[in-house]
């Protein structure tokens, strides 16, 4: 089993137990340059808020998408765009990736700015 597989793995068994508890997730998928947040509802079926460090807006105040600044920025934009949707509770789905780094930096950024999980 290689570190892709065990990620994978890891992803579904995160998602099937918040597919059980039926409620809105935060969704994080990273990759080298850059970092992704969703709000996805219940169902899985429709996005409330996202953002990313492609928006124009956060792309003025960073020099790369792929380090911990990045993902507060974007932590911090995801649960105002939350806030703003009338999300306050999630669960957190971090796809697998283990909690630390930017995922951690992100959940700590969107806890700070309103969002709990």
């Amino acid at each position: 089993m290689n570190n892709v597989n065990s990620r994978l793995r890891r992803a579904r068994k995160t998602r099937a137990k918040i597919a059980e508890l039926n409620v809105v997730r935060l969704s994080v998928h990273r990759s080298n340059c850059h970092i992704y947040a969703q709000i996805i509802d219940a169902t899985g079926d429709k996005v409330l808020a996202s953002a990313s460090t492609l928006e124009v807006e956060v792309r003025k105040d960073i020099q790369s998408g792929g380090n911990v600044a990045a993902a507060v920025i974007v932590g911090k934009r995801i649960a105002e765009k939350a806030k703003a949707a009338g999300v306050t509770t999630v669960a957190f789905d971090r796809s697998g990736y283990k909690y630390h780094g930017r995922i951690k930096a992100l959940a700590d950024a969107a806890r700070e700015n309103g969002l709990s999980f």
